[in-house]
């Protein structure tokens, strides 16, 4: 009790403010009172996240210590809910119009019901440790677990608030195999087949897309296999190493057990959010504000999805609860089914 004292007046709350200024705006930060040139739109965002990121590097404390903030200030980021609840985690959250942003130690129940909020992936204490290379087995030589399942969905929420709203379901697929599969320089490389693979292959729009976020730099699209590099500094030196990583980006071409390589890219990522968020029992839900930020669309959008997943049997059935605006849904018996059920030959199985 006596050691969780001493460490409970560090404060692990960063918070800066882009100011308008007539060249654009200005990069203010109470905490170490750094004020920065005029930015542009893409750069100003790529500007607060390293810095949040440098004071989060700088004030590391080990993961027993950290406690959640939102509790030490009474709260009054969200509304109230039932406590908090889970493992201390790095939420990053700005407000309606993107003027601050604030980074801060929460726990997973406070940061799922604080709007505006993603969960920032973690770091490794020591970054100057080299590079390893991804590995190239296939995805049939590991037994994907909830822990590939928990890295996807922390890079989906994060991905959430650190691209612009209106980004296609295509380009936070590639960016979510990019955030994934790069090393600690923001080096990452695509071969042909994987891009081939996603159905993204030469579709030069969606690179575009991102650089235009300010969020990679432009690839050279001449060179084979794709190579870019990140300009999100907050997706660099992440814990687990790479190749753990890499092997939670294998799983998010097949997420299991709702997986549609064929389908259209808006279908397929939300298919990914959903079996992100699909846990052990036979119902499954999440907030419906998490759902449609995640997918990039808007709740009416959503449930439109939902709905064609529910018409071509990925899902059993679905329903938004609207008093507590939860996204409830169902996975088909079928797929859970042994095969000693099935009837012997020659018999006709009897409809239930």
């Amino acid at each position: 009790m006596r050691l969780a004292g001493t460490y409970a007046a560090v404060r692990r709350i960063w918070t800066v403010e882009l100011r308008p200024r007539p060249g654009g705006p200005a990069l203010v930060c109470p905490t170490c009172t750094a004020h920065t040139p005029s930015l542009t739109g893409p750069s100003a965002r790529s500007a607060v996240l390293a810095h949040l990121a440098c004071h989060a590097r700088a004030d590391a404390l080990p993961a027993h210590l950290r406690s959640c903030q939102c509790q030490a200030r009474g709260c009054r980021w969200h509304p109230r809910h039932r406590g908090c609840a889970g493992p201390v985690l790095l939420a990053l959250t700005r407000d309606r119009s993107g003027r601050t942003w604030r980074l801060a130690d929460t726990c997973a129940a406070c940061a799922a019901a604080t709007s505006n909020t993603a969960v920032v992936p973690d770091t490794l204490p020591d970054s100057s440790r080299p590079p390893s290379s991804c590995p190239s087995a296939p995805a049939h030589r590991f037994q994907a677990g909830p822990q590939e399942r928990v890295r996807v969905r922390e890079m989906l929420t994060y991905l959430g608030s650190a691209l612009p709203r209106f980004t296609s379901p295509a380009a936070r697929l590639l960016a979510l195999q990019c955030a994934l599969r790069t090393d600690v320089r923001g080096h990452v490389r695509l071969p042909a087949g994987l891009l081939r693979g996603m159905r993204l292959r030469g579709n030069r729009e969606l690179w575009l897309e991102l650089a235009h976020a300010g969020w990679l730099a432009l690839p050279d699209f001449r060179a084979l296999p794709a190579q870019a590099w990140l300009l999100d500094a907050a997706v660099l030196d992440q814990a687990p190493g790479r190749r753990a990583r890499c092997r939670a980006a294998d799983w998010a071409l097949r997420p299991t057990p709702l997986t549609l390589p064929a389908a259209a890219p808006a279908l397929r990522l939300t298919a990914l959010v959903l079996a992100a968020h699909t846990c052990t029992r036979s119902e499954h839900s999440t907030d419906m504000d998490i759902l449609t930020r995640l997918c990039g669309h808007s709740a009416q959008q959503t449930g439109e999805l939902l709905d064609r997943l529910v018409a071509t049997r990925t899902l059993q059935a679905w329903q938004h609860n609207r008093e507590t605006d939860e996204a409830v849904w169902q996975l088909p018996q079928l797929q859970v089914q042994s095969r000693s059920a099935a009837p012997p030959r020659g018999h006709q199985a009897s409809e239930l």
